[in-house]
């Protein structure tokens, strides 16, 4: 399927996260690969051009691969745009309705968190980051940051985001 936007002028969008560690998947089977029973933690974002993903999404995914423990792999697709590898990547979310954007985590090839749009609407991205480290803390190994902090500074402008996780007390 052909991309719905002009692809100039949404590339910022998937760059931020480039930018910080996270490979954007294009097809199908780069779909399949990263997400196909695979050993370890995945994160999946699914990347929109909605105002949610810019103020709160991607920041809040930015910060949240600042802390110091992150999962194994980092993969996005961007809704609208790469809608294949969105449709197939909507394949491994069973029993979730649609949400751009969002996060998925995956252990072991298994979905074992979800954060849907309704969610990420409701929050700030110091929301988005804190429930992500919980997540993170819960099922990931991996050390962190995805990338050290000047280029994660350099990436997202402090007006979009603080370059902290708020703290928080695990219950």
């Amino acid at each position: 399927m052909q991309s719905l936007y002009d692809l100039a002028a949404v590339r910022h969008m998937w760059e931020e996260l480039n930018n910080i560690g996270v490979r954007s998947l294009r097809t199908p089977e780069e779909v399949d690969e990263e997400l196909g029973n695979k050993k370890g933690t995945t994160l999946l974002v699914i990347n929109s051009v909605c105002g949610c993903a810019a103020g709160h999404a991607r920041p809040g995914i930015g910060l949240a691969l600042q802390h110091n423990v992150i999962p194994d792999r980092l993969a996005t697709v961007f809704a609208g745009v790469d809608r294949d590898a969105t449709q197939r990547a909507r394949e491994y979310l069973p029993g979730f309705t649609p949400s751009s954007p969002s996060v998925a985590l995956f252990k072991d090839g298994e979905l074992v968190y979800m954060l849907h749009r309704n969610q990420i609407e409701n929050l700030d991205a110091q929301g988005v980051a804190l429930d992500l480290v919980r997540a993170f803390d819960a099922f990931c190994e991996a050390p962190g940051p995805s990338v050290p902090k000047e280029k994660f500074d350099n990436n997202f402008a402090p007006s979009r985001c603080s370059s902290t996780i708020p703290a928080y007390q695990e219950n």
